[in-house]
C-alpha cells in the first residue's frame, strides 16, 4: 500500500491540477499556504451536484498536502445571501408562511419546523458539514454573514463603493438588457440565477441602477430586513448612504464606514473574495463559461480589488438516475447525506475522482448501484493484485484516503447485491441475515453482521428506500400445488436436480455452480461445461428453468439471484416449497 505523504501516480487529472495550482501559488504568493476553494449557497438542501463545486478542489488540495505541502481549502458559506424562493418539498416548511421571508438573508430566515438549528442557513449547512466529515474533507468554512456583520469586508465595500463607475463599465460591456428607467434594481437574468444556483453559487443582480448611479452593495432594510431597496445616494468623502426600501417604505441614511448590514451584489462579491482571500484555485459551473457570467465578469472585476482571477476547470453536471438537473431552491433532489445512506463514503468519493471535472455523470439510486459495486469490487481486486491501470490506482487511492489517513471501511465487503438480496429477503430480522451470510463460504463464515458493516447497513438501506414495494420479494408460505402438479416431465427433472444437488452444494458458488448446470446436465452435457463448448438453446433453458423457481419460491418471474435466494430461504424450506 503507497504512502499516503507520497503522491500518488501523476497520470490522473488530479495531479495535474496539483502541479499547476503549486507552480500558480508559487508565482502569487511564494512560500505561502496554497488556497483553493468552493463556495456553497445554503438555500436549501445542498446536492450532489453541488458536491462537485467541494470535490474537485478537495481531491486537489489533498494531493498537495499528500506532497507535504500547506494547503487551504476554503468553503464560505453564503448564508448572507437573500432568501430567493420557497424550495418546494421541504419538510416542516409551510410554502405561503415561508414565503414571507423572501429578499431576507438566508441567516434571518426561521429553520423548517422541528429543526434544532437557529435559522435556515444553518439547518441546511449542518447536513452538508456532517456529510463531508464522513467523507474526510478538510476545510476552512467561512460564513460570510459572519463576514459581512462584523465588518471584515468593510474596506473592500468603500473600495467598491468608490470604484463603482470602472465596476459599471465592465459589467455594461455584458448587459444586453438595457437599464431600468425607475429607480430600483436592474432586471435579472433569470437563466443565469438558475444556472447559479446549480453550481452553487449566489443568486443576485449585478447592483442597483437608478437616478443616483450605480452601485455595487445592497442594503438590507432595517425595518424589515429585506434586500428590496434601493440606494439614493452616496458621498464617497463622509460614506454616507441613504436608501430606501421599496417594500416597507422605510428610508435611512447610515455611514457606509460603520454600517454592516448589507453586501456587496454577487458578480462583485466574488472576485473581491478572490482577491481577499488570495484564491489560486477553484472550480466553477459549465454555466459560468458563457459572457457575462460570473466567473468570466469577475475576471476583469477582480483586478479592481488588486487581485487576480483563480485558475480552475468549469465542471459538468452530476445526475441522478433517472431525474433531471438538481437545483436547490426545487428541493426533492438527494444530496450526499442521501447517497450516503445508502452507499459507503469511498464509493461517492470515487464517483467523483475517477471523472474529469468536465465530464457529467449519474449516482445511481436505482438498480444500477448493484452494478456501480460490481464495478468497485473488481477494482479493488486489480489494485490488489498489481493488475490496475495507473489512472486507476489513483482514483482508488483518492476514495479509500486521504493525506490524513484511511477512511473506515467494511472488513468483510461481501457483494452488494447479495448484501441486498438477503436485506429483501430477511426483512429486518438480523439473525436470519447472518445465518445466510454465514454460508456464503463454509470454509471461512461470518461470525458476525459486524464483519459486513456499514455495506450491509447501506444495501439495507437501499432495499428499504428505494426499492418499490411491489418489487420486494416475499418467499411462499406453502408450496404451490397446482403449478408442482402440472409440470412436464423435463420439468420435473429439472426440479429433481436441483433437489438432489442442495446439501452438496450448499454454498454461494456451489449454488451458483448448481443451478446454472442444470439446465446443461439436462441436454447432456457436463456441469462445467463453458459458454463456448454449449449451444445457445442452453441459455434459453437457464432463463426457464430460472423463471420455474423463481415461481415456485416467490411466485414471480424474476428476484434475487438465485443462490442467494436459496440461501436465505433455507435447504429444508427450499425442499418443502419444490415438492419434496
Amino acid at each position: 500500500m503507497p504512502n499516503v505523504a507520497q503522491s500518488t501516480e501523476t497520470t490522473d487529472w488530479v495531479s495535474r491540477f496539483a502541479d499547476e495550482v503549486i507552480e500558480e501559488s508559487e508565482r502569487r504568493a511564494p512560500g505561502k499556504p496554497v488556497v483553493v476553494a468552493s463556495g456553497l449557497s445554503p438555500s436549501g438542501p445542498i446536492h450532489l451536484g453541488n458536491l462537485r463545486e467541494v470535490m474537485t478542489p478537495h481531491l486537489v488540495a489533498d494531493e498537495i498536502r499528500r506532497r507535504g505541502r500547506q494547503v487551504r481549502h476554503l468553503i464560505s458559506w453564503d448564508d448572507y445571501d437573500r432568501y430567493r424562493k420557497v424550495p418546494k418539498g421541504i419538510a416542516g416548511v409551510d410554502e405561503d408562511a415561508w414565503a414571507e421571508h423572501i429578499g431576507k438573508p438566508l441567516t434571518s430566515v426561521p429553520a423548517p419546523k422541528g429543526s434544532s438549528y437557529p435559522n435556515w442557513a444553518e439547518h441546511f449547512k449542518a447536513a452538508m458539514i456532517e456529510s463531508l466529515a464522513e467523507m474526510g474533507v478538510e476545510f476552512d468554512g467561512i460564513s460570510q454573514t459572519e463576514q459581512y456583520t462584523t465588518g471584515v469586508y468593510r474596506e473592500q465595500i468603500l473600495h467598491a463603493m468608490k470604484h463603482r463607475g470602472d465596476i459599471d463599465a465592465i459589467l455594461a460591456q455584458y448587459r444586453t438588457k438595457p437599464k431600468a428607467k425607475k429607480q430600483g434594481q436592474k432586471p435579472v437574468d433569470e437563466a443565469e440565477l438558475e444556472a447559479e444556483e446549480g453550481s452553487g453559487a449566489a443568486s443576485e443582480d449585478d447592483g442597483s441602477s437608478g437616478s443616483a448611479g450605480y452601485f455595487p452593495y445592497k442594503p438590507y432594510c432595517g425595518n424589515c430586513d429585506k434586500d428590496l431597496t434601493t440606494v439614493t445616494s452616496y458621498d464617497d468623502e463622509t460614506t454616507e448612504l441613504a436608501y430606501t426600501c421599496d417594500e416597507c417604505g422605510f428610508a435611512e441614511t447610515v455611514r457606509l464606514s460603520e454600517f454592516n448590514r448589507g453586501k456587496l451584489v454577487w458578480k462583485v462579491d466574488w472576485p473581491m473574495r478572490w482577491a481577499y482571500e488570495g484564491v489560486v484555485f477553484e472550480p466553477s459551473g459549465v454555466d459560468h463559461s458563457s459572457p457575462g457570467s460570473s466567473f468570466q465578469v469577475g475576471g476583469q472585476i477582480v483586478g479592481i480589488f488588486d487581485g487576480k482571477q483563480p485558475i480552475g476547470p468549469m465542471y459538468a453536471f452530476v445526475g441522478i438516475s433517472g431525474m433531471a438537473k438538481m437545483s436547490s431552491s426545487r428541493g426533492g433532489v438527494p444530496t450526499p447525506g442521501d447517497a450516503l445512506k445508502i452507499m459507503e463514503p469511498q464509493i461517492l468519493r470515487w464517483l467523483y475522482a475517477r471523472r474529469r471535472p468536465n465530464q457529467s455523470f449519474k449516482i445511481a439510486f436505482d438498480q444500477e448501484i448493484q452494478r456501480l459495486y460490481d464495478e468497485w469490487d473488481k477494482l479493488e481486486a486489480k489494485v490488489a493484485d498489481g493488475s490496475a491501470l495507473p489512472a486507476d490506482v489513483a482514483a482508488h487511492s483518492r476514495a479509500v484516503r486521504t493525506a490524513g489517513g484511511e477512511l473506515p471501511k467494511t472488513s468483510r465487503p461481501l457483494p452488494y447485491r447479495t448484501l441486498a438480496s438477503v436485506a429483501d429477503i430477511t426483512a429486518g430480522h438480523q439473525d436470519q441475515a447472518l445465518r445466510i451470510l454465514s454460508e456464503l463460504d463454509p470454509a471461512n463464515p461470518i461470525g458476525s453482521l459486524d464483519e459486513a458493516r456499514p455495506r450491509y447497513d447501506r444495501a439495507e438501506a437501499w432495499i428499504n428506500t428505494h426499492v418499490p414495494a411491489d418489487q420486494r420479494t416475499v418467499v411462499r408460505e406453502e408450496p404451490d400445488v397446482e403449478l408442482l402438479k402440472s409440470l412436464d416431465e423435463a420439468s420435473q427433472q429439472s426440479v429433481r436436480l436441483l433437489l438432489d444437488g442442495l446439501a452438496e452444494h450448499w454454498s454461494l458458488d456451489g449454488l451458483t455452480h448448481l443451478v446454472y448446470g442444470v439446465p446443461k446436465v439436462q441436454a447432456g452435457f457436463s456441469a462445467d461445461a463453458t459458454p463456448k463448448e454449449l449451444p445457445p438453446e442452453i441459455k434459453t433453458a437457464q432463463r426457464t428453468f430460472f423463471a420455474l423457481l423463481y415461481h415456485l419460491l416467490v411466485g414471480r418471474d424474476t428476484g434475487p439471484r438465485l443462490p442467494t435466494l436459496l440461501l436465505a430461504v433455507g435447504q429444508e424450506r427450499v425442499r418443502t416449497l419444490l415438492g419434496e
